[in-house]
């Protein structure tokens, strides 16, 4: 049974009558059953009333997807809703059976963390089509006309590395080496553009730009060995994330450069703050990935609800306009590590400080 508002289907008052239905049967049946097993099968039904929310990741390689998960799950239960989390391990084709799949168990809301922007328009049209709403978590689904894309301003980010390296004492004429993440993931080449508008601005040369495909920081590794001469004389090297600048600085140690090129990352994985404080990374940005879990968490169930999100912003994914919920990145580097980090309880002093003794 469907129930249609101004042409479309409301989907939360269509359960409900569905389970007004099924209780009034429940009832009438029950006549014959002993009061046990009524109550059971009334308690039955209000389960079903909960709202479902899938959630489907792209991995969990990147350190942070596993804090966002949580906090997502852990946020939505408490507010009465029930996540299904789904792990495409980098598989594109693997990630579309799993939206598929939560179509076809008819939640309410499905929130993607993307492996490749540009080929999921077709299974957001049909989880629309199905009166389910779509949240593209921290990276944009292009083309697809979303519910909502809830993110980190990845502009921001990258200008925040450029500055970092500028404030640390590069200047005109020098030069620096680009390791990008995955070219499919449309954060990156808003990080790039931040970021090359910063070196353009100070007359900083980029020597070469590589990037690591599917995130796999592996790559970063094989460019490093590839181009060690390349490598000597540049004077910095922006990574896509930590994880990528964790080869990075392994490869700068087995070259003995470790220390002496600067180098910047984000997400500020615990490995990173912890080569921040012994000198071997410049800086990372820190992503309050409680705050933007806690946010797409409620977001979906307001969603669910019918209820308004409070998105001022709208991004464009392509072709169309689609509501965007920014929140601000924070650059941190040894000075403001105490501060930032330690402070913000995102990671214990014991474990940032464990190896700088």
């Amino acid at each position: 049974m469907n129930v249609f508002i101004n042409g479309k289907r409301n989907r939360r008052i269509t359960k409900t009558i569905s389970l007004l239905l099924s209780a009034l049967m429940i009832i009438g049946i029950n006549f014959a059953c002993t009061p046990n097993e009524t109550e059971i099968k009334k308690e039955n039904v209000v389960k079903e009333d909960k709202i479902s929310i899938g959630m489907a990741f792209d991995s969990f390689v990147i350190e942070r997807w596993q804090r966002d998960r949580d906090v997502f799950v852990s946020t939505a239960k408490e507010m009465g809703a029930e996540v299904n989390v789904q792990n495409a391990n980098g598989d594109i084709d693997e990630q579309k059976k799993q939206i598929q799949y939560f179509i076809d168990n008819d939640v309410d809301v499905i929130v993607i963390i993307c492996i490749d922007a540009d080929s999921l328009s077709e299974e957001v049209q049909k989880a629309r089509n199905a009166g389910i709403k779509v949240i593209a978590y921290d990276r944009i689904i292009r083309n697809s006309n979303i519910d909502l894309y809830i993110s980190f301003d990845n502009k921001t980010v990258g200008a925040q590395m450029g500055n970092a390296l500028v404030e640390s004492g590069l200047k005109e004429g020098d030069d620096v080496i680009m390791i990008g993440g995955s070219p499919v993931d449309y954060n990156v080449p808003a990080l790039e553009e931040g970021f090359m508008e910063v070196m353009k601005e100070n007359n900083i040369t980029i020597s070469d730009v590589t990037h690591c495909d599917a995130w796999k920081a592996e790559l970063a590794t094989d460019y490093m060995n590839a181009n060690a001469d390349k490598v000597s004389e540049a004077e910095a090297i922006m990574c896509g994330n930590d994880y990528i600048a964790s080869k990075v600085v392994s490869a700068l140690a087995e070259q003995r450069l470790a220390g002496s090129i600067k180098v910047t990352g984000q997400d500020a994985d615990l490995e990173a703050c912890q080569r921040i404080v012994e000198g071997t990374q410049l800086m990372t940005v820190y992503k309050p990935v409680d705050d933007l879990a806690k946010r797409a968490a409620e977001c979906a169930i307001k969603m669910a609800k019918g209820e308004d999100i409070g998105a001022e912003e709208t991004i464009n994914d392509g072709k169309y306009d689609v509501p965007y919920i920014s929140l601000t990145p924070i650059p941190v580097n040894a000075e403001d590590m105490d501060e930032i980090i330690i402070g913000s309880g995102f990671h214990t002093r014991e474990d940032v400080y464990l190896n700088a003794r």
